[in-house]
């Protein structure tokens, strides 16, 4: 395990940032072009949409301060869907308490993600896009729960929770 320390507007965060082994992709192919995705704005719409943190995350790939998300104690039945397009992505039956501080899941719904190799920050990591807009949502590492053995580490600001209706 590495741990970097990164200052944050005057603030010192500890992140621990565990480099796993990758595992098999589940979308194949590389990651579509930026006009390869169903949505489609131009980079000030992008920042006019979505909140300063979101805006870093999914269009710059940036990361969100650990054990900051308000998605960490989300336990309701519903579905995470992409803050920046609303792609359902996650259900909830699938969520669990990774202890690395950001929300965590063990499998995303069927063909909503796209796996691509990243090796920023000198490690290798499966980066984790949504399908339909391209935004950045986190890493997938091979040290989760069964039945799957995967941990999609997302990030919450890239997020939204949408309850289930009874």
């Amino acid at each position: 395990m590495k741990t970097f320390i990164v200052a944050v507007s005057g603030l010192i965060v500890v992140a621990a940032l565990i480099a796993c082994a990758p595992h098999a992709a589940v979308a194949q192919g590389p990651a579509p072009s930026p006009s390869g995705y169903s949505v489609k704005h131009t980079d000030a719409e992008w920042r006019r949409i979505l909140s300063p943190e979101a805006y870093d995350v999914l269009r710059h790939a940036g990361t969100e301060a650990p054990f900051t998300s308000n998605l960490l104690n989300e336990h309701r039945k519903g579905t995470f869907e992409c803050a920046g397009c609303g792609q359902r992505l996650f259900d909830s039956s699938t969520k669990y308490e990774s202890g690395t501080g950001w929300p965590s899941f063990w499998r995303p719904l069927k063909d909503v993600v796209i796996e691509k190799p990243d090796h920023s920050l000198g490690m290798d990591r499966i980066e984790v896009l949504c399908a339909r807009c391209g935004g950045h949502l986190g890493h997938v590492f091979d040290d989760g729960p069964k039945p799957t053995g995967l941990r999609y580490c997302m990030n919450g600001v890239a997020l939204k929770f949408a309850p289930a209706k009874n």
